[in-house]
């Protein structure tokens, strides 16, 4: 496991994080200091058990870990009990080649899922983009963990200092082990209904378009569970006011957005000296 962690004081002026609340950002930071979080960002972890250990309720954790979900500052698969920090790499890089290589040593404690294989991909990537050394590292600590066809994708070759953005035939690589249909079917079932057309085949296609370029399942079903709480708060359920779910996993990212439930509105009776005053209510 990683026993230092760097934390860039910049993070207090990052959009992202100061938009989180107080809980969602001490669970932040209790997650990159973590103990148990492995060099590569990633840690087996579940959520009674993380809440267990501040004496949170876990239905507390989980409100307050669906802020960081919903920003793409942590991803979660649940069933797997695999927690990742998708940054964690930009702020602490690997100091030479060798410490490149034990990153095989991290894969060991991670559990198996389609998180663990981007987890792979995007740390592939990143150690490819900071020179030669640190790619010629990788294969060898990488190899057996990989898709057969992904380290001959040439990921991050010539990228710049730190890049993680993966080649075409390395997202493809990703995207056959990440893209399973059960998520998505998971997804498409707690949608609002809408009236009119909403084509299941092309929200499929824009579900698959956001995999491929890193964001995770978790993240887009909380979104789909945000959105649909709000429909149903604000009465367009079954409406044609749904957007058409192609929309929402499109380029756009309409799933990383909050929907808060609109506040209740408050009607007061009108005594003698509000008669002929509009309430609170009356107002659209």
């Amino acid at each position: 496991m990683a026993r230092f962690r760097k934390i860039d004081p910049r993070i207090w002026s990052d959009a992202k994080f100061r938009e989180l609340s107080d809980k969602a950002q001490f669970l932040f930071l209790m997650l990159l200091t973590h103990p148990h979080l492995t060099m590569l960002g990633a840690m087996r972890a579940t959520i009674p058990g993380l809440a267990a250990e501040k004496g949170w309720t876990a239905e507390a954790f989980r409100e307050a870990f669906q802020e960081a979900l919903a920003k793409g500052m942590a991803e979660h698969d649940e069933r797997a009990c695999l927690v990742v920090l998708p940054n964690f790499l930009k702020y602490n890089k690997p100091e030479s080649p060798n410490v490149v290589k034990s990153w095989a040593d991290a894969l060991d404690l991670l559990p198996e899922c389609s998180l663990k294989t981007r987890v792979i991909a995007r740390s592939k990537a990143f150690a490819e983009g900071l020179g030669e050394a640190f790619a010629k590292a990788l294969p060898e600590a990488f190899a057996k963990a990989l898709p057969e066809d992904y380290a001959e994708s040439g990921a991050g070759a010539g990228a710049g200092a730190g890049a993680v953005n993966p080649s075409p035939t390395l997202r493809a690589s990703i995207v056959r082990a990440s893209e399973g249909p059960e998520a998505f079917e998971v997804a498409w079932r707690e949608y609002p209904k809408r009236a009119g057309g909403n084509p299941k085949a092309s929200a499929m296609k824009a579900w698959n378009a956001r995999l491929r370029e890193g964001h995770s399942e978790e993240t887009m079903l909380a979104g789909v569970r945000r959105y649909a709480a709000y429909i149903r708060a604000v009465g367009n359920e079954g409406t044609q006011y749904v957007k058409q779910a192609m929309t929402f996993f499109g380029p756009e990212k309409h799933f990383l957005e909050a929907f808060a439930p609109p506040e209740p509105r408050v009607v007061r009776p009108a005594g003698p000296e509000l008669q002929g005053i509009p309430t609170r209510a009356g107002f659209g």
